[in-house]
């Protein structure tokens, strides 16, 4: 799984960042890098979906590198591209992520004084999830008039989608996880690393710094298409959904040709 992550990540490298040096020296195309990070909540089998405690706790730390392809910029002539609503309102994202966080058990069940609450309690998960892929930014408002500073903020929406790589593990402060398992993940439990793809979209907006930077701020929901994210899986009636991750995120961007 390692190596398979690894050759991933090399040619995701290799495309991507080859690919900005082949345009850098054609000259076609503006380019963007920058750096996000910033606060994950995981929704999986750990608590209850709907419950705050759960929503609010089980959360982590993410942090990513991010290149984008500015159409609405040419890096030869220090100029606009052609006048097209796909070079003014679109840009190309890829990313490289990753995140972590610890995971528990909340809500009414696990609040209970006997046995099984005692064993949801005690049962404590870690995930480290490794993301790269490619998204596409629609900005409302023109990419042109906002590089030109005719205003300071410029809010957009993203759709994309993600090889995802995931190490999860848990365990129990009682003993050995497998004596004190609370019967509903007993034959659910999977400590093995996987991968999956997911679904992100997002929101966010940014601020423009200076001609050769901006801050970003982005909040996404990544849907994962799988259910072991988390390393629990079971086939109850309440358990509806894959594993989901929401990702508040701030950064950095500067742009390359400008």
């Amino acid at each position: 799984m390692i190596n398979i992550s690894k050759s991933l990540l090399l040619g995701f490298l290799l495309f991507f960042f080859g690919k900005a040096g082949a345009l850098a020296q054609v000259g076609i195309l503006g380019q963007e890098i920058g750096i996000v990070a910033g606060p994950v909540a995981y929704y999986t089998d750990y608590g209850l979906r709907y419950n705050m405690e759960t929503n609010t706790s089980n959360t982590g730390i993410g942090v990513g590198l991010v290149y984008y392809l500015n159409f609405a910029y040419r890096a030869d002539c220090d100029c606009y591209t052609r006048d097209t609503y796909f070079n003014d309102h679109f840009r190309i994202r890829a990313e490289i992520d990753y995140h972590e966080g610890e995971l528990h058990h909340f809500g009414e069940t696990a609040r209970r004084d006997n046995p099984g609450g005692r064993q949801l309690r005690a049962m404590i998960g870690n995930t480290k999830v490794f993301e790269m892929g490619a998204h596409l930014e629609y900005f409302p408002f023109s990419i042109r008039d906002y590089t030109a500073f005719a205003y300071p903020i410029a809010p957009f929406i993203s759709l994309g989608f993600n090889f995802v790589s995931y190490d999860p593990y848990t365990y129990s402060e009682l003993g050995p996880l497998e004596d004190n398992l609370f019967h509903t993940f007993q034959g659910y439990v999977q400590q093995e690393p996987g991968s999956t793809w997911g679904i992100t979209a997002g929101a966010g907006m940014r601020y423009k710094l200076n001609v050769v930077s901006d801050l970003v701020m982005n909040m996404q929901v990544r849907y994962y298409d799988t259910d072991w994210i988390d390393g629990l899986d079971h086939d109850n009636p309440q358990n509806k959904f894959n594993d989901m991750m929401f990702w508040l995120n701030v950064g950095y961007i500067y742009y390359l040709n400008f």
